[in-house]
Formats: structure tokens, C-alpha cells, sequence
């Protein structure tokens, strides 16, 4: 659906303060008066709001508008056992009243000026312990889907970890980075989020820059990551060791979370603590397990002891230090073990990936 915001309604206060929640979002807006509204613009607008004084009418009229899906009746009386009754008259999917439902009304208002529809499915990626690859796997994430054609927004939550555009080789991109976002609340545009972040290797990214900012406030993390995710695709998040407010804020916004582990016995110990800890605010959270263990510990039974579900194995790339130097992101090259992973655990966790088992074997994903 394309075109303004339908307001239908002859009170004038009412439709004062929608043309002001219309104007807040960022909306363009098209009053319909006296008669039935027309049937081209009632069908093509991507909201309907319906004033309560309409809607017994329009219910009642000779040529009842077609039964179509974003439809919301908006009144004042919340008293008024009525009102759901001329609500399932028009069709309407939600009602809300003013004032006390403004601040949801106009994140619907802007939700439909965008044209958001499904959320982006949003994985966050920690270290199991220090240096264990998680920066290296987000960014692979973030290339190969990108590579796929996703829409794809790659966020660097650990401010101590050195900025993941110098992974992909952009530390001079134009582009804004986190702190002018830090003073963020309520809402952010996706489209303009989208468009004012550096653009790396047909992806978006959200990093530090070289300054003093070593933070941003949890408000900050919710209003951008939730801007991230109306624009629909992938979001891969590269999360800190260090679970402060900010990174606790982060993980309710996940879908999925994965843990990478060495295979090693002191690395599944100092896993066992972040697992158990993450796991407190993360329903989904993985293993993915780097390399061998001497003790002989498979992937399988390192997620065991973890007490999660293994999201596959990946095995050593080499040349891959190199790689980056010489302004190659990780999983550029497709046919790597690191690109492979992420290929095949895209195909599995995306909806249109289609299959749900494990192929097996050094470098598979399991769903």
C-alpha cells in the first residue's frame, strides 16, 4: 500500500490532534469529510484512523467500505462500552484512545509511513571469553547476509573492543557513529537510521568512533536497535563481555543469541559463566564452538556441559589475519570455512532458508 495516512473524521479537536500525531511520525496525511471515504483512497492508504464520530455512520451507510487490515478507531471515551461494538462495525484492528494512547498511536502512524512490515531477525554474537572470535563471526554474519542480498545493519555493542569498522576495513567511511546517537529516546527512524550509517561491503554499520565516548545509555540502545529492526532483513549485534545496562537492553531485542566457545576446557568454564548469566534475559542462546579440544570434547558435548543447544562447529581459517589487513572483511572469501558457517546458518534461521536439520560435519549448522 502506498500514499498519505487516511484520517476519517468531522471532529474538529480530534482531527487537530491526529494531523499533529500525523506530522510527529513524519506522515503525510488525507482528510476524508461527509460521505463515505473513497474506495481508492481507503484501499490504498497504509492507515485508516477512524474517528469515533464516524463510525457508527460508516457502519450504517448504503456503501460500507471494504473490510481491509490496518484500520484503527480512535476516540476519548474509554468508558463507553459502545465503542468496541462500532469498532467491529468498520473492521478496525486495534481501538485507542486519546491522550493516553498518543505515544502508540504515532509509533503506529510511523510504522505504516515506512512501510515497516516483518521485523528483522536480530542475532547477537559474545565471547565465550576474551578473544574468542565473536567480533571476527559478527562481521561474517553480517557479509554473507549482505552477499545474499538482506537488508543487513551490523551494530557494535562492545565499545571497548576497538570499532568493527576497522574490520571491514571502513574506519574512514562517511557516517555517523554511536555517540551522535547517545542523547536517542522513544523513536528513530529507520529509513533515515539506515541512511546516515557508513555503507561497507552492501552492508550498514553502526560503530564507535576514536573518541572519549565509551558508552550510551540504554534509552540510546533501544530506540536505535528497535529503528533497526522496522526496516526488516538482518541485524547481527557484536555484544560486549561486560553485561552492563546498555548490553542487558540489547539482549531483549534479540531473536537469537550465540556464544562463541574455544575448545578449550578453560574456555568452557569461563563460557559456563557468561551462558548462565545471558541466559537470564536470552531465551535462545547457542554454542559455537572454534576448533578441537585436546581433551577430545566435541561440539556436541561442549554445548552439553553449557547446557545449550549447539549452533554448529567452525574450524580455523587461515590467512585470515592477512586477509583483513589487506582490506578483506571476514567471510569474503565464500568459499572459507568462515563463510560457509554463516551461509548455512543463515539458511537455516532465516525464514525463507528452508530445511531445519543439520547437514553434520566440521563447519555445519544445526537448527
Amino acid at each position: 500500500m502506498t500514499g498519505s495516512i487516511l484520517v476519517v473524521t468531522e471532529d474538529e479537536k480530534l482531527l487537530d490532534d491526529l494531523l499533529r500525531l500525523c506530522a510527529a511520525a513524519g506522515a503525510e496525511a488525507e482528510v476524508a469529510h461527509g460521505a463515505p471515504p473513497d474506495p481508492g483512497a481507503w484501499e490504498s492508504a497504509p492507515l485508516v484512523l477512524v474517528g469515533d464520530d464516524r463510525a457508527g455512520p460508516m457502519s450504517r451507510a448504503a456503501r460500507v467500505p471494504a473490510r481491509r487490515a490496518g484500520v484503527l478507531l480512535v476516540g476519548r471515551e474509554q468508558d463507553d462500552p459502545d465503542v468496541w461494538r462500532r469498532g467491529l462495525g468498520i473492521g478496525a484492528e486495534h481501538v485507542v484512545f486519546l491522550p493516553d494512547g498518543e505515544p502508540w498511536l504515532t509509533g503506529r502512524i510511523a510504522d505504516a509511513a515506512e512501510g515497516a512490515g516483518r521485523q528483522a531477525l536480530t542475532v547477537g554474537v559474545l565471547g565465550g571469553r576474551g578473544g574468542a572470535g565473536a567480533s571476527t563471526l559478527a562481521c561474517a554474519l553480517a557479509v554473507t547476509a549482505a552477499r545474499a542480498g538482506h537488508r543487513t545493519v551490523l551494530v557494535d555493542g562492545d565499545p571497548l573492543g576497538g570499532g568493527l569498522d576497522i574490520l571491514l576495513g571502513g574506519e574512514r567511511a562517511e557516517g555517523l557513529r554511536w555517540p551522535a546517537f547517545a542523547d536517542s529516546r522513544g523513536r528513530v527512524g529507520g529509513a533515515a537510521l539506515e541512511e546516515s550509517l557508513p555503507s561497507l561491503h552492501g552492508l550498514r554499520v553502526l560503530s564507535w568512533d576514536r573518541g572519549e565516548c565509551a558508552a550510551v545509555p540504554p534509552e540510546a540502545v533501544r530506540a536505535v536497535l528497535g529503528a533497526a529492526r522496522r526496516r526488516g532483513g538482518v541485524v547481527v549485534v557484536d555484544l560486549p563481555r561486560r553485561l552492563d545496562d546498555a548490553a542487558a537492553e540489547a539482549l531483549v531485542q534479540l531473536d537469537l543469541g550465540l556464544l562463541v566457545v574455544p575448545a578449550e576446557l578453560r574456555a568452557v568454564a569461563a563460557a559456563q559463566r557468561m551462558a548462565s548469566r545471558v541466559s537470564l534475559v536470552l531465551r535462545d542462546l547457542r554454542a559455537v564452538v572454534r576448533g578441537r579440544t585436546g581433551a577430545g570434547l566435541d561440539g556436541g558435548e561442549i554445548a552439553r556441559l553449557l547446557g545449550l543447544r549447539l549452533a554448529g562447529e567452525l574450524p580455523a581459517e587461515h590467512g585470515l589475519l592477512a586477509a583483513v589487513e589487506d582490506g578483506r572483511p571476514p567471510g569474503a572469501d565464500p568459499r572459507g570455512p568462515l563463510a560457509r558457517f554463516c551461509t548455512e546458518f543463515w539458511a537455516r534461521a532465516l525464514p525463507e532458508g528452508g530445511g531445519t536439520t543439520s547437514s553434520g560435519g566440521r563447519g555445519s549448522v544445526t537448527a
